[in-house]
């Protein structure tokens, strides 16, 4: 029997709020793995977790772009991915005929966290900031994922991990997509969003970067091509390029289509290798 390509599709933010494209968005993805790929989905959840947050009167509070995240609010934070965003996502698939399966980096400790520190500039003097139960991957353990994908099932999964001491933690779902992808030797790591993909100037959808090498990705950083949101999507390209994933993509997972031409057009969103 040869061997699946397998896709591991980051998806989140606005793509995901909009009930109609995301049963689109899903649809295409299910079309893929009809098609032979196999697929692991990899999510966050931003505005779920607000929305979850505001009702409960839980302030937000961001430091660098960063959730400070207090234990009360990490109940909350759970509930918001694993409950709110997993659940509708596996009841979709579900509905499509395909057998997801939701998860967390908690099960079968496919993710071990250790507590993130943040460094903090301001007036030219650095100092350490405890954003709380916010994370980052220590270790990644795919057995069970690999299980699931040899059995046919889809594995759902959010970004929460904890640490060798059951402290729980929320992981940026970017990073946390990076490196599962990386250490699932993926045959493409896809990150959905809301652009077509780099541009040279944001304001400029003419000045998309169609293709990018890791080496060049600093000094789009140092040019302030690559700002905001854009950081930790592009460093997850690469700790998943590093890590052993065989390509990586940003595309527009607003345009669902494009998930579904992802292998009929080579000219589709930026492409990162190596």
């Amino acid at each position: 029997m040869t061997k699946k390509h397998l896709l591991l599709f980051k998806y989140g933010g606005n793509a995901m709020t909009n009930q109609s494209l995301k049963k689109q968005v899903l649809k295409n993805i299910c079309d893929l793995k009809e098609k032979g790929f196999q697929v692991v989905i990899v999510h966050g959840g931003g505005p779920f977790i607000k929305q979850t947050l505001d009702e409960v009167k839980i302030e937000s509070k961001f430091i660098d772009g960063q959730r400070k995240t207090t234990l009360k609010a990490m109940e909350y934070v759970e509930m918001a991915l694993k409950g709110k965003v997993n659940g509708s996502l596996i009841s979709l698939i579900n509905g499509m005929g395909h057998k997801a399966v939701g998860l967390s980096g908690k099960d079968g400790q496919m993710i071990i966290a250790k507590k993130r520190l943040h460094q903090q500039t301001i007036n030219g003097k650095t100092e350490m900031v405890d954003l709380g139960q916010v994370g980052d991957v220590e270790n990644v353990d795919v057995t069970l994922i690999k299980l699931l994908l040899e059995n046919d099932f889809i594995p759902v999964i959010t970004c929460l991990a904890s640490d060798k001491n059951g402290n729980d933690f929320n992981i940026n779902g970017d990073l946390f997509a990076g490196h599962i992808a990386g250490a699932l030797s993926a045959e493409q790591y896809i990150i959905l969003t809301d652009v077509d993909g780099l541009m040279l100037d944001k304001d400029n959808p003419a000045s998309i970067i169609r293709e990018l090498k890791l080496s060049e990705i600093n000094h789009l950083k140092e040019i302030k091509c690559i700002q905001g949101g854009m950081i930790p999507k592009m460093d997850s390209c690469e700790i998943a390029l590093e890590k052993g994933a065989k390509l990586a993509r940003i595309i527009n997972g607003t345009v669902p289509e494009q998930i579904s031409a992802l292998f009929e057009n080579q000219k589709l969103g930026t492409i990162i290798t190596a």
